[in-house]
C-alpha cells in the first residue's frame, strides 16, 4: 500500500477537485459518522461530496494514491453499519448525495437512468410524474438513495410482487476502486455478453466499487388499489390467508405484511399519529395491498369475497377496508413505523432473516419461545413481508433491564435465531445485508468455495482492501 502523505495534502487535493461544497469536516460531518441504529460511531478525515461521476473518479484516484481507505454511503440508513467509517480517523466517507440528477426517462422502453445520490422517494414521484411506477417501496424511501439500495439489494414492501432492487435493475454506471469509470448504462432486457458485473455490484455493499448511476425498469401505474388491514387468528391464519389472495389472483398483491401485536401495539403506543382501524387490539396482524392496471380490474369485490371467507373459516377475526388514499396511507404508516416504534420503546435487537415461505409461521413461534426462554421477561416483536418469506424476527429489552446489558447480549440473540432459521434453510439477513454487523457470521454460513470465491473477486477489484474495509467479508 502507498505511504499515506499528509491527510491535509490530500485533503486540499481533494477539495480542489469537488470544490468546498464538497468536502466537510467536523460539526458538518458529525451526521455521517454514526449509523441510524446508533450502533456505531466512527470518525473519518472528512466527508467527500462529490458532483459528478468524473470528480469522484478523479477522488478516488487521489485516495488510493494515498492509501486513503473509502467508505461509500448514500442515504445513511443502514441498519449493519455498512455505510459508517471506522473509528480511526483515517478513512473518507464519500457521500454520494450531490450526484441526485434524472439523467433520462422513456415510457415507451419503461425505463429510466438516474444518478446513484437521488432519493428513492423521488424516483417514485418522477416516475409517476412521467406516468410510469418505479416499484421499489420500503420505510427509509425518503432518506434511502438509488446507489445504497442497490448496493445492498435492498427488498422492502413489493418483492412479493416486483423483486428486489436487483430485479429493477438494467444496467449500471460506476466507479472502480482505481478509479477508472466503468459505463454499464444499458437499458437491454437482453444482454447476455459474458459476465454480468451489473450484478456483481448489486448486494456488494460498496466493497467492489462505488455505484453512480442506474438504468432502472418501469411499470405502468396501478388503475385500481385495495388495502385491508385485518387481525387475524395466528400466524398460519396469516400464510392461509395470503394463500387465498394468491390462488385467486397472484398479479393482484402487491404486498403482503405481518405484524406480530406485541411488533404493532409499541407503535400505537410511543408513535405520534397513528390509530388503529379496527375495534379492538389483536395478537396477529395482516396488510393486504392490491393493484392492478388492469381496467376494471375488480379488485375491491375480490378483497371482500376473500377476507369473507376467511372469516367464514375463522382466520380473519376482523378487518377494516380503506375507503380512500388517506386511509391507505395511514393503513401503511402503521407498517412503516415499526421500526420507529420500536426505536422509541427502548433497546431492541434486529434479526432480518428468511425462509421459504412455507415455513414463516413455525418459525416464529420457535423463534419467540426460544428468545422468551433464552431472555426471560424480553418481548418479541415479530413483523415483516410475509409474502415472500422475509420477517424482521426482533426482540425489545425487558421492562427493567438495562438497554446496554440487553445489547450485550445481541449476538447470543442472533445465535438463537439464526439456529432455528438454519432448520429450514433459511437466511441470516434477508434484506438487510451483511455490514458490519454481521461479518463473523459470513464463515459459518457462506464458508467454503462460496466465501473463497467472494474473496477473491474482492482481492482481484480491489487489491489494496480500499474499499469500505472491515464490511460484508470476514
Amino acid at each position: 500500500m502507498p505511504e499515506a502523505p499528509h491527510p491535509t495534502s490530500l485533503l486540499e487535493t481533494l477539495e480542489a477537485i469537488t470544490g468546498p461544497a464538497g468536502l466537510l469536516r467536523g460539526a458538518d460531518a458529525a451526521p455521517m459518522l454514526a449509523d441510524w441504529r446508533s450502533l456505531y460511531q466512527g470518525a473519518a478525515l472528512a466527508v467527500l461530496r462529490p458532483g459528478s461521476t468524473e470528480e469522484l473518479s478523479a477522488c478516488v484516484k487521489a485516495c488510493v494514491a494515498a492509501g486513503v481507505p473509502m467508505v461509500p454511503q448514500g442515504g445513511n440508513t443502514s441498519m449493519v453499519g455498512g455505510a459508517t467509517p471506522d473509528e480511526s480517523g483515517r478513512q473518507i466517507v464519500i457521500a454520494l448525495t450531490r450526484m441526485n440528477r434524472v439523467r433520462s426517462i422513456d415510457t415507451t422502453d419503461m425505463t429510466m437512468v438516474v444518478e446513484a445520490g437521488l432519493v428513492l422517494k423521488t424516483a417514485q414521484d418522477v416516475a409517476r410524474e412521467a406516468g410510469a411506477l418505479f416499484p421499489l417501496s420500503l420505510g427509509a424511501e425518503g432518506s434511502a438513495t438509488i446507489g445504497g439500495v442497490l448496493s445492498t439489494n435492498a427488498g422492502g414492501n413489493t418483492t412479493v410482487r416486483y423483486g428486489n432492487a436487483r430485479e429493477l435493475m438494467l444496467g449500471l454506471e460506476c466507479v472502480m476502486p482505481d478509479g477508472t469509470i466503468w459505463n454499464g448504462l444499458r437499458r437491454l432486457r437482453k444482454d447476455n455478453t459474458g459476465y454480468a458485473l451489473r450484478h456483481l455490484m448489486v448486494g456488494a455493499e460498496g466493497t467492489l466499487g462505488f455505484i453512480t448511476a442506474a438504468a432502472l425498469r418501469l411499470f405502468p401505474l396501478p388503475r385500481e388499489e385495495a388495502v385491508a388491514l385485518c387481525a387475524v387468528a395466528d400466524e398460519a391464519a396469516a400464510l392461509a390467508l395470503f394463500r387465498r389472495f394468491r390462488d385467486q389472483d397472484e398479479g393482484a398483491v402487491r404486498a403482503f405484511e405481518y405484524m406480530s401485536g406485541g411488533s404493532m401495539h409499541l407503535v400505537l403506543d410511543h408513535v405520534p399519529g397513528v390509530s388503529l382501524p379496527l375495534a379492538e387490539r389483536a395478537q396477529h396482524y395482516v396488510l393486504v395491498d392490491l393493484a392492478s392496471s388492469r381496467p376494471q380490474a375488480g379488485l375491491r369485490g375480490l378483497l371482500e369475497s376473500v377476507l369473507e371467507a376467511a372469516m367464514e373459516a375463522g382466520e380473519v377475526l376482523d378487518a377494516a377496508l380503506a375507503e380512500s388514499v388517506a386511509q391507505r396511507a395511514a393503513i401503511w404508516k402503521l407498517r412503516e413505523e415499526h421500526p420507529e416504534g420500536q426505536k422509541r420503546a427502548g433497546a431492541s435487537v434486529k434479526n432480518d432473516v428468511s425462509v421459504p415461505v412455507s415455513a414463516v409461521p413455525e418459525m416464529i413461534r420457535r423463534c419467540s419461545e426460544a428468545l422468551q426462554k433464552l431472555i426471560p421477561g424480553s418481548r418479541p416483536v415479530p413483523f415483516g413481508h410475509l409474502g415472500d418469506g422475509n420477517i424482521h424476527m426482533n426482540l425489545a429489552q425487558p421492562p427493567g433491564m438495562a438497554a446496554a446489558e440487553f445489547l450485550a447480549r445481541s449476538h447470543d440473540i442472533m445465535d438463537c435465531v439464526n439456529e432455528i432459521v438454519r432448520d429450514y434453510g433459511g437466511s441470516f439477513s434477508a434484506e438487510h445485508g451483511i455490514g458490519r454487523l454481521k461479518t463473523d457470521m459470513m464463515e459459518d454460513w457462506r464458508g467454503g468455495a462460496e466465501l473463497a470465491a467472494m474473496q477473491a473477486i474482492k482481492a482481484a477489484l480491489d487489491p489494496l482492501g480500499l474499499m469500505n474495509p472491515g464490511k460484508v467479508l470476514p
